[in-house]
């Protein structure tokens, strides 16, 4: 019988939740062409290695592009050559596109919300001049769930980041294929497979509260170790008889 080392093991189990969440949320289908949002950071240098694997076996048949937005009025400091190396020996074209934002120009949102909105916005763009149909987003469980939290405490609202969202205005789908991955993992792939580290000082890093929800996170898991299925399973179990009516 086989003997799988510590990391092998790893890797094993975070391949199988990978998967699962692929197929569970029906997230690609044959003759998808799929655009990978790649920042730079262990998730998406993760799901460019897991999808480019994936896509290498015989059904659904579909192909996978990255692209780096760079912020230009953010001193995020990417390791271009890297990120392009790492993405053709996995043997997926690289695509380095830039933009940038002014915060004074909606001071109703935060400049984390304007950063997100336009790097989206040109994710977007570049898929539509590739010609992809999905574009797939580093998101895991853990970010999935903080999000939750994030919403119920600053939003009042029930809502997350769904593992598939269609953009119908867009002709667009966007995927989160990691949904069912655990950050843990994540971090313990990045040591396995050494990936470098990118130079990040945003100056308005200090204004998000994920950091906060991630610690409240963990707080939960101290009390119930199956706090984050838990919180998984509401999104899907939602028993509206023992709710409000809504006004």
């Amino acid at each position: 019988m086989a003997q799988f080392t510590e990391d092998e093991k790893i890797m094993r189990r975070l391949e199988q939740r990978f998967n699962k969440g692929v197929v569970k949320y029906r997230l690609i289908e044959d003759g998808d062409k799929i655009l990978i949002g790649l920042s730079g950071g262990k998730d998406s240098l993760a799901l460019l290695e897991l999808l480019a694997r994936r896509s290498r076996i015989l059904k659904p048949k579909f192909t996978v592009i990255a692209v780096h937005v760079g912020m230009t009025n953010i001193p995020y400091q990417s390791d271009l050559e890297y990120l392009k190396s790492y993405s053709e020996s996995l043997e997926v074209p690289f695509v380095h596109y830039e933009t940038s934002f002014d915060p004074s120009t909606d001071t109703r949102k935060s400049p984390c919300f304007l950063c997100s909105w336009n790097r989206r916005k040109a994710l977007f763009m570049v898929a539509k001049e590739q010609g992809c149909n999905k574009i797939a987003l580093g998101h895991h469980m853990d970010d999935i769930l903080e999000t939750l939290l994030m919403n119920i405490t600053f939003q009042g609202a029930f809502s997350a980041m769904p593992p598939k969202l269609v953009m119908h205005k867009f002709d667009m789908t966007i995927i989160r294929p990691m949904c069912l991955v655990h950050e843990a993992d994540l971090i313990e792939m990045a040591r396995i497979r050494g990936f470098h580290k990118q130079i990040k000082n945003c100056p308005y890093e200090s204004q998000s509260n994920r950091s906060d929800m991630k610690n409240i996170l963990h707080s939960l898991e101290k009390l119930n170790p199956e706090a984050r299925y838990s919180l998984w399973g509401s999104m899907t179990n939602i028993q509206e008889e023992l709710l409000p009516d809504a006004e």
